[in-house]
């Protein structure tokens, strides 16, 4: 995100932050985005967390209910279960000052505090399994991202090791996929396989626990950002908008696997007419329900805890 001239992201200050009360401080919508509105704090930002959801580059006119607060206290699990510095600030957001037309109820357990940094402008993928795009790749050329791969894979294959694929971060359209040396050229070499290792650590850390709860998270990105000369985690972590779960009893390689994530939108969406050129057409109750299902079940199957919005 690029606010007042610098580029901005959630971030996170030290452990001794925690906790301050925030009083009558004056919030501004800065940005509307997909599926996330973003607003200035003054020394920090306000995320907030919609039910809109996107795909294939459109916004999808039919919201899915609690969709937003799923996305954020999964990541908000992980930012607390794993040992690494990243963007959540613990303030009781009850103790902002509200902008206009934004009632507090509404952002309950959607919007979380955080710090303004330099976001590191390479989407940083990892992928444990063969899907998506990757699958195609592998199908043409034998290779993902130009990473060579075994013979004899399959569509959801797992990977002999998880492999790092960086992508170029779009304003609007497809992130586009770039090689680790033109990862290096952009960010520098150092920052680069820094990167790469920490990516590499978090996608293992939370894969393994995940499959102990039974899920599988098949790919992922992650999102960095520069804060007081070092690099932290940001924006969203291990959900079902920023990978692919799939559920570990009905895995089988060699076809399309059932999800915990969008992907169950965009499959009903390739179902239908819509050409992907004009607007996305609404999404029926049922498919509304089912999806909501979906992301409610991957919270509960993580955390171990009912969702609270039942």
């Amino acid at each position: 995100m690029i606010f007042g001239g610098q580029w901005m992201s959630p971030c996170v200050p030290d452990n001794n932050s925690l906790g301050r009360k925030v009083d009558k401080m004056t919030t501004t919508l800065v940005r509307h985005g997909k599926v996330r509105d973003i607003y200035d704090a003054g020394e920090h930002l306000l995320l907030v967390a919609s039910d809109r959801v996107s795909a294939f580059d459109w916004v999808i006119p039919t919201e899915i209910p609690d969709k937003g607060r799923v996305l954020t206290q999964i990541s908000n699990f992980w930012f607390e279960r794993m040992d690494v510095a990243n963007h959540l600030l613990d303030f009781d957001i009850k103790t902002l000052e509200l902008p206009a037309g934004v009632a507090r109820e509404e952002i309950d357990g959607r919007g979380i505090l955080v710090k303004k940094c330099e976001v590191v402008p390479i989407e940083c993928v990892v992928r444990g399994y063969l899907a998506g795009s990757g699958w195609r790749e592998y199908q043409q050329d034998g290779t993902v991202c130009g990473i060579p791969l075994p013979d004899g894979l399959e569509n959801g294959s797992k990977l002999p090791e998880p492999i790092f694929t960086p992508a170029t971060k779009a304003e609007e359209g497809h992130d586009e996929n770039i090689s680790f040396e033109r990862m290096c050229e952009v960010i520098g070499t150092e920052t680069a396989t820094i990167l790469r290792e920490k990516s590499l650590q978090v996608y293992h850390h939370g894969a393994e626990y995940a499959l102990e709860k039974g899920i599988i998270i098949a790919d992922t990105k992650f999102e960095w950002g520069w804060y007081e000369g070092g690099l932290i985690l940001i924006d969203e972590v291990l959900t079902p908008d920023s990978s692919r779960f799939w559920p570990n009893d009905t895995y089988q390689p060699g076809g399309e696997q059932f999800s915990f994530d969008k992907q169950f939108v965009r499959n009903y969406l390739c179902e239908t007419d819509w050409d992907k050129d004009s607007p996305a057409p609404e999404l029926p109750s049922e498919i509304v329900a089912q999806t909501r299902q979906k992301y409610v079940e991957a919270f509960e199957r993580l955390t171990g805890k009912a969702f609270p919005w039942n």
